[in-house]
């Protein structure tokens, strides 16, 4: 992996020696993103700065990005975090020495510019074609599952509404007013490989076609992905899938009717429990992006923004979730 090393910067104080875990995880962070692989994604769709003032960097606007996906930061609060937190202004310093710090206006537009050339796919797919080449992926299989994400539910805004474009949904006993993210992982390694993203209500299985790469020999999903085989979209989308390969849990409720006195319900009751092991590893991204990194709440309006994050947030998973294996290659 490409390696960029942490600079000092000139300040009017050391900086602290303590290995803080902040401290650990942006040098973690910092040696496995493959920064040289991304900033060449952002290069052509980036303003050359031949007029006006300045251009900041890519690589600096990169690592400010990321740092707000990692630490949950809004573009004016990571601006402020630039100016008092030292840790991340010397993430951010180039090997000259020198650190740009951009305001929220800037950092606001160059998140602007990743959504409009819709960066954050390609972000995915550039970080899971080097953890390929690492041996990192096997592709032989697919666990399936979708989260919800909380939406603002207050009309104290300028429009007096809610965001149109998310939409409640029922879970349980409770209703969640949102959007749900839909992965598809690797399970042989747990690493995402397909994101999409759509409203709360929309059903889990609607999305099953989309987060297929199409070289599974198996697929596993939970009791919300039964029938899938069935849906039109996943004939046409993966023909060379087979019923056999389509592996789904039961409902809740014929569970709990299986008689553990019988042949048939002690086995059909041992294959839950080996299936549920291997969709359980698709809980591990959502685990990292909501617990990591601080993402249980949506922060921008509109469905096409808030995927883009959340892309951007897998692909960093991924990162973090092998950072081990990657730093000592």
């Amino acid at each position: 992996m490409n390696q960029m090393p942490l600079h000092p910067i000139a300040s009017d104080f050391e900086l602290s020696s303590k290995r803080t875990r902040k401290r650990v995880f942006l040098e973690e962070m910092n040696t496995v993103v493959p920064w040289a692989a991304l900033i060449a994604l952002i290069e052509p769709h980036y303003p050359k700065g031949t007029t006006g003032r300045p251009v900041t960097g890519i690589d600096t606007m990169l690592r400010v990005h990321f740092m707000q996906q990692w630490f949950g930061l809004s573009d004016p609060a990571m601006e402020e975090a630039l100016h008092d937190t030292p840790i991340y202004r010397q993430f951010i310093t180039t090997p000259a020495g020198t650190v740009t710090i951009p305001d929220e206006t800037t950092i606001l537009r160059f998140r602007h510019l990743l959504e409009k050339h819709k960066i954050a796919p390609q972000i995915l797919a550039t970080v899971n074609t080097l953890l390929a080449m690492q041996g990192l992926f096997l592709k032989q299989g697919t666990a399936i599952d979708a989260t919800l994400i909380p939406a603002p539910v207050s009309t104290k805004n300028k429009d007096k509404a809610r965001d149109p474009e998310m939409h409640s949904s029922k879970k349980g006993n409770q209703w969640h007013f949102g959007m749900k993210a839909h992965i598809g992982i690797d399970t042989d390694s747990g690493l995402v490989h397909t994101v999409t993203a759509t409203s709360g209500n929309a059903h889990d299985v609607t999305q099953a076609a989309n987060l297929l790469h199409g070289q599974e020999q198996s697929v596993h999903g939970d009791a919300g992905y039964q029938g899938m085989g069935e849906r039109e979209d996943v004939k046409v989308k993966h023909p060379q899938l087979k019923p056999e390969q389509l592996f789904t849990s039961m409902r809740r409720g014929k569970r709990k009717k299986l008689d553990p006195t019988t042949a048939i319900g002690q086995l059909l009751e041992a294959a839950e429990k080996v299936m549920a092991k291997i969709r359980a590893f698709v809980e591990h991204p959502f685990r990292v992006i909501k617990r990591q990194f601080g993402y249980i709440k949506v922060r921008y309006r509109g469905l096409a923004k808030n995927a883009a994050q959340q892309t951007t947030l897998f692909a960093l998973s991924n990162l973090w979730m092998v950072r081990g294996k990657l730093m000592t290659r």
